[in-house]
């Protein structure tokens, strides 16, 4: 059984930081796609970043490019995401999605889509304040 769980929101001043976690578990961690989203109650979810683990291809969302850094650590199944410079319109609930490859190096994984990943987490709340 797939299980993603978030951890690290909290409430920062702008111009802070923050690391997100998401501890997986029950697929094979080193070869599986990988995202972060962030969601505003009644608005759409938002592709953050993306990771496809096999080989760390990273893809961002140009509102985060230079401030936010995703990573994985296969020894600890665990996703990240660094984010720094926060600003107020960071604030969101921020998730972490999965989704197995059925494509060669991750051709098909759906990077900034949410829609497309087949699991998410509960997600955790980042709050930043001016």
């Amino acid at each position: 059984q797939v299980r993603l769980v978030e951890s690290g929101g909290d409430s920062v001043q702008a111009g802070g930081s923050l690391r997100l976690s998401c501890a997986a578990s029950g697929f094979s961690f080193g070869t599986y796609c990988m995202g972060w989203f962030r969601q505003i109650p009644g608005k759409e979810p938002e592709g953050v970043a993306a990771l496809y683990t096999t080989d760390n291809t990273a893809y961002y969302a140009d509102s985060v490019k230079g401030r936010f850094i995703i990573s994985g650590d296969e020894d600890k199944r665990t996703l990240y995401l660094e984010m720094s410079s926060l600003q107020p319109e960071d604030s969101a609930m921020y998730y972490c999605a999965a989704k197995a490859p059925t494509a060669p190096y991750g051709s098909d994984c759906p990077r900034l889509n949410a829609a497309r990943y087949t699991y998410r987490g509960q997600g955790t709340q980042v709050t930043v304040s001016s």
